[in-house]
C-alpha cells in the first residue's frame, strides 16, 4: 500500500521543520548546491521546559507511541516553540491522518550530536519517513513526516572503482544514505549519493567558541586521494565562512579538488582556503594528500563533502553510489574509521 501525505500535513511539516531546528535541516536548494551542515549553537526550545518523568516518551519508543495514537502524551512533550506553531487538536488530526495505513515503523538511523538526539524511521513500505529530534531534557523540538522517493534503479548501481576513505582517523556521517531523511542530497540526481562528514568527540563536533573554525575538530584535517587518478580541476582561493554565519551560495562547492579515476570523478569539496596541494594535470596515488578540510562554499561548519559522479561538472553530472573498500556502507549517524 502506498501512503499519501495530506496536503495540510505537508504544510504543517514545513512550518515545524523551519522552527527551532531550521539550521539542522538545511537542504540542497533547487539548483542542487551542496547541503549545509547543522548549526552548532545549542538549540532553543522556546524557554525552560521539563518533561514529567512518569509520562515521558523515550526516543526509542516514539514510533510506537505515534502508531498507538498517544497524540496528547506526545503533544505535551513538544517544545514550546513547536506548540506555538500547531495546536493540540490540529496536531492530533495531522498525526492520525498521516499514519493511517502504516503498519509499522523501523528505525533507519540515529544521530546524537551537539546536544540533539535525532531519530529517523521508515514506514514498513519504505514510502514515508518520520524524523524526530529530542533535546537533552527529552523535549521534542522537531517531528516531521515526509513522503520518500525511491530510486531502486540507481541505488543498485555502484562505482566500478573501489574507493578508500578520503580522510584519516574517525569520521562521523552527518548526511549519507538512500532516502532524503538520512541524506538530503538524495533528492538531487547530481548529488544523490554524496556524503557530508564531520569529526566528533564526546558527542560534539567542536570545542570552545562555535563561532571560530578552529574550534571544529574537522577543520584543517588532511584530505587524501581516494584512488589513483588525474586531477582535472582545483579551486583553492575561496575564503572559509565563519561557522553558523553566512554561507557562500555563489560558490557552493567552495574550494574543491576533482579527480578523474578513469571516467569516474571524485569531488572533495569545502576545502580550507589555500590548502590544496595539487593542480590540474597532476597524477595522484591513493592516499596522497590533496588538501585540508575547511568551511568554504555552501557550508555552515567545517566538513567534507565527498561524492563520485559520471562527469567532471558537479551540477551537470550524475552521482554514482560509491563502492568502498572493506565493504563499507556509511549511513547517517555512523562513524567510519580509516585506520
Amino acid at each position: 500500500m502506498t501512503n499519501k501525505l495530506p496536503k495540510r500535513f505537508r504544510i504543517a511539516g514545513a512550518i515545524i521543520a523551519t522552527g527551532a531546528i531550521a539550521g539542522m535541516l538545511t537542504a540542497c536548494s533547487g539548483d542542487a548546491k551542496p547541503a549545509a551542515t547543522p548549526q552548532a549553537t545549542p538549540i532553543s526550545t522556546g524557554g525552560e521546559q521539563t518533561v514529567n518523568e512518569s509520562s515521558r516518551i523515550e526516543p526509542d519508543d516514539l514510533a510506537k507511541a505515534i502508531l498507538d495514537g498517544e497524540y496528547s502524551r506526545i503533544y505535551k512533550q513538544l517544545s514550546q516553540d513547536f506548540r506555538s506553531q500547531v495546536g493540540e487538536e490540529e496536531f492530533k488530526t495531522i498525526a492520525a491522518d498521516t499514519t493511517a495505513g502504516i503498519e509499522s515503523f523501523k528505525e533507519s538511523s540515529s544521530l546524537k550530536l551537539n546536544g540533539l538526539d535525532q531519530r529517523i524511521w521508515l514506514s514498513s513500505s519504505n514510502d514515508i519517513g518520520m524524523l524526530a529530534a529530542f533535546d537533552q531534557d527529552n523535549v521534542i523540538v522537531a517531528l516531521q513526516f515526509q513522503q520518500l522517493e525511491q530510486h531502486a534503479d540507481t541505488d543498485q548501481l555502484y562505482t566500478k572503482v573501489t574507493y578508500d576513505w578520503p580522510m584519516n582517523g574517525d569520521w562521523f556521517v552527518f548526511w549519507g544514505g538512500t532516502n532524503v531523511f538520512d541524506n538530503y542530497h538524495y533528492a538531487h540526481p547530481s548529488q544523490r549519493y554524496a556524503y557530508d562528514l564531520v569529526q566528533v568527540k564526546d558527542g560534539m563536533s567542536y570545542e570552545g567558541d562555535p563561532g571560530k573554525n578552529e574550534s571544529y575538530f574537522a577543520f584543517g584535517q588532511d584530505v587524501v586521494a581516494p584512488a589513483d587518478g588525474t586531477v582535472v580541476a582545483v579551486v583553492n582561493d575561496i575564503a572559509d565562512n565563519e561557522p553558523v554565519g553566512v554561507m557562500n551560495e555563489k560558490a557552493p562547492a567552495g574550494n574543491v579538488v576533482v579527480i578523474d579515476h578513469g571516467g569516474e570523478f571524485s569531488y572533495l569539496a569545502h576545502l580550507k582556503k589555500g590548502s590544496a596541494t595539487v593542480k590540474a594535470g597532476d597524477q595522484v596515488k591513493r592516499g596522497d594528500k590533496i588538501g585540508e578540510v575547511g568551511n568554504s562554499g555552501n557550508s555552515s561548519e567545517a566538513h567534507m563533502h565527498f561524492q563520485v559522479s559520471d562527469g567532471s561538472d558537479l551540477f551537470e553530472s550524475k552521482s554514482i553510489r560509491v563502492k568502498w573498500s572493506n565493504d563499507l556502507e556509511p549511513v547517517r549517524g555512523g562513524i567510519v574509521s580509516a585506520d
